[in-house]
């Protein structure tokens, strides 16, 4: 359980002010420090920045060695390969993107590659990116156009055990709730409780309820106003008095 991305200005109390939100940093701590307080809350965390600019190898191994033992990195897909090539030609952008992030070792955990919602099913290409990847390497899968819902993609995901990456918004699932690995792997996006974009209990109780017996990677992209941290923390709590075992996270 876990959040996309750790570094939120607003995941800090305004300098000298009283408001009353919930935050993950002190004030005053210093934004070089973010990730290490962050891994004291979560030991996951999805890396959205790496599709808008994929990092060098040197700052992955920084990661990986500023990180407890158990810490995971989930990492998205340069957008290079996704919304630039589109799918076409994926030998070169695979192979720099896991000759950089491989140096998180094995704190390196699945790799998400979402797709443009312009793009429509391509069968062989994801084929053949899918094929890129070596075994030991987990991928998730977020297409955004309805025409990827299609017998054929299911079992290119399954033949190369490829998680469909599950989304949410405002409380909708986005994507078939296709089981196609080993591991589930859900995205929340935006809820609509308030303040916004907080999830409310109901919706993370059923999101629960649609979670498969196996290991899941779960991550809020609903940052803004600290709602991620809240609504992870709230659906970990959830899940707990289930019985079920959760990654730590705050409180």
């Amino acid at each position: 359980m876990g959040t996309s991305g750790w570094q939120y200005k607003d995941w800090r109390p305004p300098k000298g002010g009283d408001d009353t939100r919930p935050y993950l940093y002190p004030e005053g701590l210093p934004q070089r420090l973010w990730l290490e307080t962050f891994t004291e809350s979560f030991a996951t965390v999805e890396i959205n920045n790496a599709f808008y600019r994929l990092p060098e190898r040197d700052t992955f191994a920084q990661w990986r060695e500023r990180t407890p033992d158990d810490f995971c990195f989930a990492v998205k897909m340069s957008r290079y390969l996704t919304h630039i090539k589109r799918l076409k030609e994926p030998a070169e952008p695979v192979a720099r993107f896991l000759g950089r992030a491989d140096a998180l070792g094995d704190k390196l955990g699945p790799v998400l590659i979402q797709l443009p919602p312009t793009l429509k099913v391509d069968v062989a290409a994801l084929e053949e990116t899918l094929g890129l990847f070596p075994r030991g390497v987990k991928v998730a899968v977020e297409p955004r156009h309805e025409s990827w819902w299609i017998d054929e993609v299911r079992e290119v995901l399954t033949r190369h055990n490829a998680a469909l990456s599950w989304a949410d918004r405002k409380g909708r699932a986005m994507t078939p709730l296709w089981l196609t690995a080993d591991f589930a792997y859900l995205r929340m996006h935006e809820g609509r409780a308030q303040p916004w974009p907080r999830y409310g209990r109901a919706s993370l109780s059923s999101w629960l309820d649609r979670l498969p017996d196996m290991p899941a990677y779960v991550y809020f992209n609903n940052d803004p106003g600290g709602a991620a941290v809240v609504d992870a923390t709230a659906m970990a709590k959830m899940a707990r008095r289930r019985g079920l075992r959760v990654t730590r996270t705050p409180g």
